[in-house]
């Protein structure tokens, strides 16, 4: 029932993908899977990222309206995964169906086990939550009778498993964030004005207006710097008051429109020994630190500065952040000054942290969403090109080759470029190609390079940050990042712009990247897969595609034969495509005619497997017989081309308008021009009168066949 999975998958990722509430979350959980797998308890164990430790997330007795944790006070605490019963399926982390008496030998002292006996129930099946690829937890049904799972509904589950996974990190990071927030309402209630703004410009803002309460500047300045999974990430923030009493104005930190300093002069990279330690510098004191430090002597100079405050708000293995404040007066800032302002560190760090905390919240929401949205169409283009969308039947040679290809290099990570003539089934390939890798449980993101107008296409792939150009108003993940820990679906990679074939390569070799209009060095590991229907080694000759880039595509070339090549295949998909076809449209299967079939395989197929589908769909759809009726569609050429088979080769081709004229002229003059009845052409030309005669209609054929032409 794949309908029916899908549309479980569907509802169950659109209930969860925005909870934020554990409770809830678990409810809806209970709820869809009750609807297909029947159980009597629920629960869910999350891990630590080392899984030394696990958590119990929820359980659920039998029904009860109300989650229970199994032991008060649990539900908070890490235990140890070793020496209970979780370690098993750590150590082989699959879909797997056991019996309570399996456990109770290793385990006989685990009391929740004693407490499932008692109750009768003895069988267990536990699905692993992965993110990423990476074991996050484990989600256990236990019930009073076996639940029989077929290979199917394990495959389900997994699924399943995926969707819970994330939605429980995208909660427990929500539970987080809720924690934190509590303990700084109950230890700094005068900083609920500041924790409570989200955007980074107007949260800096704040904090420079609450300083400016109690200590006078002309100059305000915060630097971030934190190392994040081998990432220096940076924030910025300078406001200078261009007279007392004036509104702070927003400054670029690294750069003045009548300075030629350059960045890396800037104090923040000249100065780190300086800003590591609290201190008031003024007088003949900066004066000093202006002639040592460039960015100091110009703010000397220019902006008439003789007084710096410095105070770090941390220092720390994984990074630093440090305020400045400067000043005219050279007696501007006292040691009470610096005193009070040390006191609001603490509050400006938690501010800062809660700040990175929900951007970090935000971007993890806006990557689940757009994960949804990939998983939906996922969904959808699985129903259209599942298994029986026919791009891997027949036996052919051709068609065993491409499947030996597949299944050399699917398991592993190498780049693969599919090639072949439009409509032989590359997206298909690519689809096998993800889900027969250890990558399918994450995403197959895809982008069809000449399906957008180029200026799209680097958004797209590498993402934009708000403001980045005109119309991006928010943050958008691209592809690459969304992709990884899966693979990336580049279709028709000759179409992609010489300037972002570079950038392509740049991914490819470094397996890095930046948003447009951004400055933070990304990472991603997507397995690419690429897909053509030009020969990029003469686009390479002709100077359209990069050699490079081509060199790394095309590690591992898996080539598609056209259909005409294949014509021992043509058969079997015919049949395949009637059957799936005709069920689909609700009309009976029909025979094929000996002639028709020998047509069908005589001709040369420019539009390939899709070509011969639509030409079968448009024959199911007219015919009324006991036989498909080509005549007068798409397919009526096949059948006069066969019988043309002895023209020259230097021959001008017709149209398939020219083709189905000829064809219906010749039978008109055969029959005298009558259409309908035992010698009309209708019969002749095994279609229904009423069609023939609107397709005469159509092609400007008269009735009378002196009058033809």
């Amino acid at each position: 029932m794949p309908d029916q999975d899908e549309t479980l998958l569907l509802n169950l990722n659109e209930a969860i993908a925005t909870m934020r509430d554990k409770d809830s979350l678990f409810k809806v959980v209970t709820t869809k899977l009750r609807l297909i797998f029947p159980f009597d308890l629920i629960g869910i164990n999350v891990f630590d990222a080392e899984l030394k430790t696990k958590r119990l997330f929820l359980r659920d007795y039998y029904g009860a309206e109300d989650p229970q944790p199994a032991v008060p006070g649990s539900m908070a605490n890490f235990t140890p995964i070793a020496n209970s019963p979780i370690e098993q399926l750590v150590a082989d982390p699959r879909v797997r169906q056991l019996t309570l008496q399996d456990y109770m030998g290793a385990y006989p002292d685990y009391e929740p086990f004693a407490r499932m006996r008692q109750q009768d129930i003895g069988q267990l099946t536990a699905v692993p939550l992965r993110i990423g690829g990476h074991l996050t937890g484990f989600l256990t049904l236990a019930s009073r009778r076996a639940p029989n799972l077929t290979p199917a509904d394990e495959k389900l589950l997994e699924k399943i498993g995926s969707l819970i996974a994330v939605a429980v990190a995208n909660t427990l990071a929500f539970e987080e964030v809720a924690r934190r927030e509590q303990q700084r309402t109950l230890q700094l209630n005068i900083n609920n004005a500041l924790l409570s703004i989200k955007q980074r410009e107007p949260l800096f803002r704040a904090v420079a207006e609450e300083l400016s309460r109690v200590v006078p500047f002309e100059y305000f300045g915060i630097r971030v710097q934190r190392a994040e999974q081998g990432e220096v990430f940076q924030a910025f923030a300078e406001f200078s008051r261009p007279a007392p009493g004036a509104p702070l104005e927003a400054r670029d930190p690294d750069r003045d429109e009548d300075e030629g300093l350059r960045d890396s002069e800037s104090i923040y990279r000249q100065s780190t020994d300086l800003l590591q330690a609290a201190a008031v510098y003024s007088g003949p004191e900066f004066k000093a630190l202006a002639v040592r430090y460039p960015r100091l002597r110009y703010v000397y100079e220019h902006y008439h500065t003789r007084a710096l405050l410095v105070a770090p708000i941390w220092q720390r293995p994984d990074g630093a952040a440090v305020l400045t404040l400067s000043a005219a007066e050279p007696d501007a800032f006292q040691p009470e000054d610096l005193a009070t302002v040390l006191a609001l560190v603490p509050q400006i760090g938690l501010a800062l942290e809660n700040l990175f905390a929900f951007e970090q919240i935000e971007q993890l929401k806006a990557q689940v969403e757009q994960e949804r949205t990939y998983l939906v169409d996922e969904i959808n283009t699985s129903a259209r090109f599942g298994a029986d969308s026919g791009a891997f039947i027949g036996s052919g040679p051709a068609l065993q080759q491409t499947l030996r290809r597949i299944g050399q290099v699917a398991p592993t990570d190498t780049t693969v470029l599919i090639s072949g003539e439009t409509g032989t089934g590359k997206e298909l390939v690519a689809r096998e190609l993800h889900n027969a890798s250890p990558r399918h449980a994450r995403a197959l993101i895809k982008l069809n390079c000449a399906a957008l107008p180029a200026q799209l296409i680097e958004s797209e792939l590498f993402g934009h940050e708000k403001g980045a150009f005109t119309g991006a108003v928010e943050r958008r993940i691209g592809k690459f990042e969304l992709a990884n820990g899966g693979s990336i679906f580049l279709d028709e990679i000759g179409e992609l712009p010489l300037d972002l074939q570079a950038k392509l390569l740049r991914v490819l070799q470094e397996r890095e990247f930046e948003r447009l209009g951004g400055t933070k060095v990304l990472h991603s590991d997507a397995r690419v897969i690429a897909a053509t229907n030009r020969v990029l080694a003469d686009e390479v000759a002709a100077g359209r595609f990069r050699a490079d880039l081509y060199y790394r595509l095309n590690v591992f070339p898996i080539e598609l034969a056209p259909l005409r090549e294949r014509r021992e295949d043509i058969e079997p998909l015919l049949r395949h495509f009637v059957q799936r076809l005709s069920k689909r449209l609700g009309k009976p299967v029909r025979q094929v005619r000996p002639a028709d079939l020998a047509a069908l395989q005589a001709y040369s197929w420019p539009g390939n497997i899709r070509e011969l589908e639509h030409v079968l769909e448009q024959a199911i759809i007219v015919s009324q017989g006991p036989f498909l009726e080509f005549a007068g569609f798409a397919a009526a050429p096949l059948v006069a081309g066969a019988a043309a088979g002895a023209s020259p080769a230097s021959a001008p081709i017709k149209t398939l308008r020219e083709q189905e004229r000829d064809h219906i002229l010749a039978a008109l003059q055969r029959t005298g021009g009558r259409v309908s009845g035992a010698q009309g052409a209708a019969l002749l030309l095994d279609i229904n009168p009423k069609t023939l005669e609107a397709r005469m209609k159509k092609l400007g054929i008269r009735r009378t066949v002196g009058l033809q032409s």
